[in-house]
């Protein structure tokens, strides 16, 4: 336990600091979540800013974990992931502050002061948070900060992350679209732009995350982009573990195949659950082409899978009868 203590206090030190804010600002919205009965488009003005924090201590921690395994520029990575956590800690705290205002943090187009200000720094963040993350996922790309398998998947899930944030290009507002709706306080509100296609905002959608029902939404593959990274993580965790039980799983070489292959999988569910929410289609109702794209995806992975472990069969065999031989 001191050693994993040790380790962490390692890594991004700015960064940290944003996950400690967010992780009490998770507290401070599951209270709210419990005690404050105010509601927006049918759901609790606190619900996003927790889901906002948790998604920030996710990828932060991650992010500073990422940073400390540098080779090269350390420095400079030390500044980009600064600006992700200045960036972060503001705007997080612009949706806490209109969370607790009763209003939106996202859309709102209304022309108080506070909400304008606000609108045009939270903007400018979503340029930040996705810019450092897309300069920190390409110096990854040509440093090595682990073994083959580990390596394969912080490249390819920080790739995938970058991805899943540019989405927040179009989620801030690209589809022009304006709804009139009312805030906790009943007072009108002028949204500009939505995260649902062919829905209109505060429609049907599923338990806490509110993705749409009935239409097409750009959170899901959003938040299966960001997440790629503990996804994989977590599959060099499993193989890891695996692999002292399994003797042809111990090659790097083939530890890393099966990730790839992970990866390749994941990213044919983000590519199939992108195309279903620009067609306007509910992420519980894929039709033909949606499970298509995904299937063919998953087609390439077994393949992968299958290949890689036969490989790995067959070259240890021959070194598990040397073995018997010689004794």
């Amino acid at each position: 336990m001191h050693k994993v203590l040790a380790e962490v206090r390692t890594w991004h030190r700015p960064l940290m600091l944003m996950v400690s804010a967010m992780a009490a600002l998770v507290l401070v919205a599951a209270v709210g979540l419990l005690v404050d009965n105010r509601t927006i488009l049918n759901e609790s003005v606190w619900l996003k800013p927790f889901k906002f924090g948790i998604a920030f201590v996710l990828y932060g921690a991650t992010l500073a974990w990422l940073l400390s395994r540098l080779r090269k520029a350390k420095r400079f990575g030390w500044w980009v992931g600064t600006v992700f956590a200045v960036t972060g800690v503001i705007d997080v705290g612009f949706i806490a502050v209109q969370a607790a205002r009763g209003t939106f943090s996202h859309f709102n187009s209304n022309a108080d002061t506070f909400n304008q200000v606000g609108q045009q720094v939270f903007m400018s963040g979503v340029l930040g948070l996705f810019g450092a993350s897309l300069v920190v996922a390409i110096m990854l790309q040509f440093q090595r900060v682990g073994d083959a398998p580990l390596n394969r998947a912080i490249r390819t899930g920080i790739a995938l992350a970058v991805a899943g944030m540019g989405l927040a290009f179009y989620l801030v507002g690209s589809t022009g679209t304006k709804t009139q709706t009312t805030d906790a306080y009943g007072n009108p509100v002028t949204l500009s732009g939505s995260h649902g296609i062919g829905v209109e905002a505060g429609g049907p959608g599923l338990p806490l995350t509110h993705w749409s029902t009935v239409g097409g939404d750009l959170r899901v593959p959003h938040f299966i982009g960001l997440h790629a990274i503990h996804a994989l993580l977590a599959v060099v965790v499993l193989l890891s573990l695996l692999a002292a039980r399994v003797t042809w799983l111990r090659p790097e070489r083939v530890r890393a195949r099966l990730v790839g292959a992970a990866a390749i999988a994941y990213t044919g569910l983000m590519v199939a659950t992108s195309t279903q929410a620009f067609r306007g289609q509910s992420v519980i109702h894929p039709d033909g082409q949606t499970l298509g794209i995904f299937g063919g995806f998953v087609a390439v992975a077994v393949a992968v899978v299958a290949l890689a472990i036969t490989t790995a069969r067959r070259t240890e065999r021959p070194v598990t009868e040397e073995r018997v031989l010689v004794s």
